[in-house]
């Protein structure tokens, strides 16, 4: 998967849609799947801004994956989409355990 994959189209209220259909590994992310990529709260923007290009495609294949109940699954791939694009260790880690535990806390 490449940056140059992932083409969003801005809607309301901090959404957008996924406007060319993308892919990673067998996951297929369809066209006009809506999403509203890394939902990061406010206070901790500065440490790691919301639609930040680094981890875009990942955030977005993640919240397909939460879509469709498979949470596990979404997590796990979100790690390793994050390593396949090079996200630093320590974001990579301070995300994965962020989705780990409001998954643990929500559910």
């Amino acid at each position: 998967m490449k940056y140059s994959d992932i083409l969003l189209q801005p809607l309301k209220d901090h959404k957008f849609k996924v406007a060319k259909p993308f892919a990673f590994r067998d996951i297929r992310i369809p066209k006009d799947f809506v999403t509203d990529v890394a939902s990061v709260p406010r206070v901790f923007w500065s440490l790691l801004p919301q639609n930040h290009t680094d981890y875009l495609p990942c955030a977005i294949l993640h919240d397909y994956l939460c879509d469709k109940d498979n949470y596990k699954k979404a997590d796990k791939h979100f790690k390793e989409c994050l390593e396949c694009l090079n996200v630093s260790k320590f974001t990579r880690y301070i995300m994965y355990y962020a989705v780990r535990i409001y998954y643990i806390i929500r559910y």
